[in-house]
């Protein structure tokens, strides 16, 4: 582990490197649709009334807690009065951000990039309470947890924690906002196959020279030999509004995970309107549930530089008349880089608005599609380069070619050639699977948003594949997609957006 001012000398030349590196699999996913507007699909569903919102009295705090500031009162968009107590530096201990009482109306504020810890330093635990509200007024305001330190974010389904931007405290964000702060990066000592050290790539996997600098802030570093790393547990939280572009290619998504390790707790969790990707997995070995993304102007789930780990309860409807691919799954610029990528999903609903193809698989990697619901405009599936559909045991950990099991479909054009794998290669790959529909008919409805994404009597006829024997993360359950009928409650109360037009109401404080 290298000290904070030898890092500095060592990476900074790595990390130019590392940011130019990811033109060839744009593993930096630069937001390529965001100066392009798009029509509205037709039909467009008509979404409900914007809520109004109600005058609510609050007292504000008096002081701030320990290891916060006092920067003065804000007034919200639903009329409560709350102390801004700002979190700036770099947290070293225990710092905890309480939520306060109604008579003690408080929200948090980021000064710049917060920093949990010192990587190869000094370790810092944040602790977030269920409920509270923390706010960033720029692209320049970001919360970063370094490797060996920990985030203990655990909201509930009454009371999420919200991080968000000011203008959304203030009632001002609106539908279409993005961008407006920085967004969350956690790092961890997980292996990693996109080495800014010991080398171009990392044959054999988890070499202990193998380390990168993150995308966004500056010489931060990840990656490592502990694929059991714990950065802590997240759940029950939103990020709102979050993305900024630090330079061109470079830029924070709503939630970066970068050699985050499998002992990290991550479920429940929305990422929504980000003018990058929702979240984007830098290698490491963490799995996810109950993950949702909502107006996504990059791509909703990005994966790449040696991610192995599993998703389950996948809930992503792009953003209207923008957004790139639903989800985008690459490697470094060495296909045959080792921990070669093995990402696993099941139980999605991918919603795209038809601005590009719904998944966009290449790099050499493995993917593996179980029980999921694709709709779009546009095309379903792209897969690029020989590697990423070469057979079993061509390389040290290779497990085959993209496996599809119990996917329903209803595309505009179901397979792309945009040469490089044909259009018969990806289908022969496609129909390997059982109960799977190429061109199928949506019968996914609507619940408010912008697009349907609860299953229909379509989606619900598909025969469910046992996804747990593809991994133990995974549940067995009685339907594909991620939302089964207007009574499956796993993503209400606790997101926003979904079931109402209520993303751009101010959070209550009190």
């Amino acid at each position: 582990m290298l000290n904070k001012q030898f890092r500095s000398v060592l990476f900074a030349s790595a990390a130019a490197l590392a940011v130019s590196a990811c033109g060839a699999d744009d593993v930096a996913s630069p937001g390529e649709g965001n100066l392009v507007i798009l029509p509205t699909p037709a039909p467009t569903p008509t979404p409900a009334p914007t809520p109004t919102p109600t005058p609510v009295a609050g007292t504000p705090a008096t002081d701030c807690p320990v290891g916060t500031a006092n920067v003065g009162t804000i007034t919200t968009g639903n009329g409560e009065q709350a102390r801004n107590c700002q979190v700036s530096g770099i947290i070293q201990g225990n710092l905890v951000l309480p939520k306060r009482a109604s008579t003690e109306n408080t929200v948090y504020s980021l000064s710049g990039g917060v920093e949990v810890g010192v990587d190869g330093g000094a370790q810092g635990i944040l602790t977030i309470e269920p409920g509270v509200t923390i706010f960033g007024s720029s692209g320049g305001d970001f919360l970063l947890v370094n490797r060996g330190s920990q985030l203990f974010a655990e909201g509930t389904a009454s009371a999420p924690i919200i991080f968000t931007s000011r203008q959304n405290i203030l009632g001002t964000a609106g539908v279409d906002s993005i961008g407006q702060w920085g967004g969350i990066v956690i790092l961890g000592r997980a292996p990693i196959s996109d080495c800014a050290t010991g080398g171009a790539s990392n044959p054999g996997g988890a070499r202990a020279d193998c380390e990168a600098i993150v995308e966004g802030p500056s010489n931060a570093v990840y990656g490592g030999t502990l694929p059991t790393d714990s950065s802590g547990r997240m759940s029950y939280m939103q990020v709102r509004y979050p993305g900024f572009e630090v330079s061109p290619g470079n830029e924070l998504n709503g939630i970066t995970m970068a050699g985050v390790g499998s002992g990290t707790f991550f479920q429940n969790i929305q990422v929504h309107n980000s003018s990058d990707d929702g979240v984007e997995w830098f290698g490491g070995r963490v799995n996810g549930k109950n993950l949702a993304f909502t107006g996504i102007d990059d791509d909703s789930v990005d994966s790449d530089s040696g991610y192995q780990g599993a998703n389950q309860f996948v809930l992503a409807v792009q953003r209207v008349g923008g957004g790139d691919h639903v989800m985008e799954a690459d490697s470094n610029g060495d296909e045959d880089a080792e921990p070669r990528q093995r990402h696993l999903l099941a139980n999605v609903t991918f919603v795209s608005s038809g601005q590009d193809h719904v998944i966009l698989l290449r790099g050499g990697g493995d993917y593996e599609f179980y029980n999921s619901v694709f709709n779009s405009a546009a095309a379903c599936i792209d897969i690029d380069s020989a590697t990423t559909i070469q057979a079993a045991g061509a390389a040290a950990d290779e497990n085959g070619p993209p496996v599809f099991q119990s996917l329903f479909m209803s595309c505009a054009t179901s397979f792309v050639d945009d040469g490089n794998i044909t259009v018969a290669q990806i289908q022969t790959i496609f129909n390997a699977g059982t109960n799977n529909t190429a061109s199928g008919t949506s019968t996914l409805a609507n619940a408010s948003a912008a697009f349907p994404f609860i299953n229909g009597a379509n989606e619900n006829g598909v025969t469910p594949f046992a996804a747990s024997g593809a991994s133990g993360f995974f549940e067995d359950v009685a339907y594909i997609g991620a939302v089964k009928d207007a009574n499956d409650a796993r993503f209400k109360g606790w997101t926003c957006g979904l079931y109402a037009n209520d993303c751009i109401v101010a959070p209550t404080i009190g």
